[in-house]
């Protein structure tokens, strides 16, 4: 059977004219294409280049294929026109359908304007209106550029990226997808839209565990909180260096310099680590934390705090320090429960109570009162109380 090409791989090609070739794939990265002009340019050279390219081996209707060392089918594209280079290394595409398969079943499937085979079969490159679609879970990418890279089981997609599945929304300057571990990680202007519940993230790079529903970025980012899903009104945000989201338990984990700013209540949460459940409204950390009432003017720390927002009661536990602005007074404590619109509280352990109008402080074991009617009872023990005329 003729061959064109004496290589390491066969590959197969079937045309209209039933001739069966060995084949190719794709050439060389363009490295820094991240204008849409500058690959709208180049898609209509490759097209000027495919007419002039070599018109003694060139054909319509095409379908190239390449088998791993298993010989297990490893990608199949199909194209309405292939045109080879004189020396037969290298293939032009109009018009793809790839097909892309790990362990010999299907995994992706792809379509552009145009694109490139090489001739060891290491790359595919296509270019030009990229849809790239993985048939195990949904999951869709688009752009511009793409390349697969099947020894490496590695997707590259470039310019104007998006990633799209069923909880999640996001877009990018680029993308990589590695198909077995099914991670893609997202760079440059990220911005991961979570539909429910409303979530925007904005930050330089991320990455997207898909298998297991989380969402990771160790660069500074910005989580909004919308009202609804139609409704453009932030009710929340979450700010730090870096934080994850995981879509299953609706839990969001953000880390160093770690802020919540809330509508309902009105307070500032802020931390070295602090986690917050959408579903549950919960807020919680293992390390110190500090809670702002902006309207009541009230803060609390603490080493450790549980805030559950739909009671609005909190828990504060280790070196307890509470603070009232309006008053001057001042509260400190083992452990506290803290009823946030009310300003009642049960503290206990070391506690001691102060307030400046008028001047007076106690101390015992343990005490309750209302910190805004500057009410407070000390009980448990030994109580020491002193009033200052």
């Amino acid at each position: 059977m003729p061959k064109l090409l004496k290589l390491r791989t066969t590959y197969r090609i079937i045309s209209t004219i039933a001739l069966l070739l060995s084949v190719i794939a794709i050439p060389e990265v363009i490295a820094g294409c991240n204008s849409q002009n500058r690959v709208a340019d180049r898609i209509a050279q490759d097209a000027q280049d495919t007419d002039n390219f070599e018109t003694n081996f060139s054909f319509n209707d095409v379908t190239l294929e390449d088998f791993n060392p298993k010989g297990e089918l490893w990608w199949r594209v199909k194209a309405i026109r292939a045109n080879y280079n004189k020396d037969k290394k290298l293939a032009r595409v109009q018009q793809p359908n790839g097909e892309f398969y790990q362990d010999g079943k299907l995994i992706i499937r792809a379509t552009a304007e145009n694109g490139e085979v090489q001739q060891n079969g290491k790359n595919i490159f296509l270019r030009g209106k990229i849809v790239a679609t993985d048939v195990r879970d949904g999951m869709v990418l688009k752009g511009n550029e793409l390349e697969w890279r099947p020894k490496e089981e590695l997707l590259l997609i470039r310019d104007n990226v998006t990633g799209t599945r069923k909880e999640v929304d996001a877009s990018a300057n680029a993308g990589r997808y590695l198909t077995r571990k099914r991670e893609l990680t997202l760079d440059g202007k990220v911005a991961a839209n979570v539909k429910a519940p409303r979530l925007l993230i904005n930050t330089e790079q991320l990455v997207w565990l898909v298998s297991q529903q989380k969402l990771i970025s160790d660069r500074p980012l910005t989580m909004d909180r919308y009202k609804s899903k139609d409704d453009k009104t932030v009710t929340d945000q979450a700010t730090a260096n870096r934080g994850s989201m995981d879509l299953n338990t609706e839990t969001v984990t953000i880390a160093q310099n770690a802020r919540l700013v809330m509508t309902k209540p009105p307070l500032n949460v802020a931390g070295n680590e602090v986690s917050w459940n959408l579903k549950s409204q919960m807020i919680t950390s293992s390390q110190p934390i500090e809670i702002i009432n902006r309207d009541q003017q009230v803060t609390l720390n603490g080493n450790r705090g549980e805030l559950d927002l739909k009671t609005q009661i909190f828990y504060l536990f280790g070196n307890v320090r509470g603070y009232g602005a309006r008053n001057g007074a001042r509260l400190q404590a083992d452990r506290l429960k803290w009823n946030d619109p009310t300003q009642q509280f049960e503290a206990e352990g070391n506690v001691t109570y102060s307030q400046a109008k008028p001047p007076f402080s106690t101390a015992g074991p343990k005490a309750a009162g209302k910190m805004s009617d500057q009410v407070v009872v000390v009980s448990g023990g030994r109580v020491v109380s002193e009033f200052v005329p």
